[in-house]
């Protein structure tokens, strides 16, 4: 029953998926396992609380491997402003000063997954095996087992970590991870308000945390409350009713009038990054690699990159006919991705540090740079592009190119 792949992802999520449309159509013969199917689509359905703010280089990289078509034709909302502010310094970003009609799209993780999933369809090179669950991962140092429970078995001569932060691959292959949590948690609550929909996200700072709005499709909405883990468990447990008395005295007034709460959830602010992306026959990617602080919501958008990245190195690879488990080959990878990570995990991390305290000192200083941010052009531009994803070194698909894929 053991079946033979150049490339096993495990994962089908939106990285994991994304990786195996990079590679369709190859010379690759590819594997995607995920255990659970994500709910069919359908326009009446209410939005899903998990929510990503997709940026413009996410779009490219979903054009580019013929998934984003799937996206637009369930459903996302496009946003063409963001807006910082706290007590004394505002700014706010507009794609029109740096001539784009948008800065990014609001888009269910659920849909850009199904996005991917039906792309996956069109190629022969690659087999969906889903729903799947993993018995046991065997890793000799060289290349990988795969046990299902159904008693198949699996050979790789790459597995890819798709499975998220708690990687069962990144765990059976032994690399090692540096994290710690925030102590802080988000409270995520999906609502309907008065205001019809709207092209802005924004985020205010107060002392207990940040406050997030990110606009979703007619008159709904996905809020974000970071506050300390106490209080938000004290929040979430709360009637509907009364919890919307609390946003109403804690949210600001251009947030509309609620007019109910649909659903809500929460998770822990955590910080994860892999000591090495890579060895011989494994590369992490996405959450199995790195978790970021949600504040900019960063995540989604360099697990695509991750993507992008990956599956322009395998390709080449498998051109030049050199061995796509080499270690060697999959530095490559390491190094177009891991320090990138890395820089856009500590940007975020000061800034969560510099607006998580009420310090004299570090008010004012934010407060001035808001302020410059808001009047001086070019760092505004500057900040727009690289929230959009258009700065550093990036793969071929995020460029919009195609890859060498025959």
């Amino acid at each position: 029953m053991q079946q033979e792949f150049d490339v096993i992802v495990v994962g089908g999520g939106m990285v994991g998926a994304a990786i195996a449309c990079g590679l369709g159509g190859s010379a690759l013969k590819v594997a995607v396992i995920e255990a659970q199917a994500p709910e069919p689509f359908a326009p009446e359905q209410a939005h899903d609380l998990r929510v990503s703010a997709l940026s413009i280089a996410s779009r490219k990289i979903l054009e580019s491997v013929g998934a984003w078509d799937g996206v637009v034709a369930r459903r996302y909302c496009p946003f063409r402003r963001m807006r910082v502010w706290e007590s004394s310094g505002d700014t706010t970003f507009d794609s029109g000063d740096i001539r784009f009609p948008e800065l990014g799209y609001i888009v269910e993780n659920r849909v850009t997954q199904l996005a991917l999933l039906e792309r996956l369809a069109d190629f022969e090179n690659v087999s969906v095996l889903m729903p799947q669950a993993i018995d046991k991962i065997l890793y000799d140092g060289c290349s990988a087992r795969v046990q299902l429970t159904d008693g198949a078995e699996l050979h790789a001569r790459l597995l890819v970590a798709a499975d998220g932060g708690h990687s069962k691959v990144r765990q059976a292959v032994g690399l090692g991870v540096t994290s710690w949590d925030y102590n802080q948690h988000a409270l995520v609550l999906y609502v309907e308000t008065d205001y019809p929909q709207q092209d802005i996200t924004w985020q205010r700072f107060v002392p207990s945390g940040p406050q997030a709005f990110l606009p979703l499709t007619g008159h709904f909405a996905s809020l974000v409350w970071y506050h300390s883990p106490d209080e938000v468990r004290r929040l979430k447990a709360l009637p509907f009713d009364a919890l919307q008395q609390e946003l109403v005295a804690a949210f600001p007034e251009c947030l509309g009038t609620i007019k109910r709460i649909v659903a809500v959830g929460s998770f822990p602010l955590r910080r994860q990054h892999a000591q090495q992306y890579v060895k011989q026959g494994v590369a992490l990617a996405g959450d199995a690699a790195h978790m970021i602080n949600p504040l900019a919501g960063q995540g989604v958008n360099i697990g695509l990159l991750d993507a992008a990245a990956l599956a322009e190195v395998l390709v080449d690879a498998a051109h030049a006919g050199r061995d796509i488990a080499d270690v060697t080959v999959l530095r490559r990878y390491e190094a177009m991705r891991r320090n990138e990570n890395l820089k856009m995990m500590t940007v975020m991390d000061v800034f969560y540090q510099s607006f998580s305290n009420d310090i004299m000192p570090i008010k004012l200083i934010r407060n001035i740079g808001l302020g410059l941010a808001q009047r001086l052009s070019p760092v505004r531009k500057k900040v727009m592009k690289a929230a959009m994803g258009l700065e550093g070194q990036l793969p071929k698909l995020a460029r919009g190119e195609s890859l060498n894929l025959r």
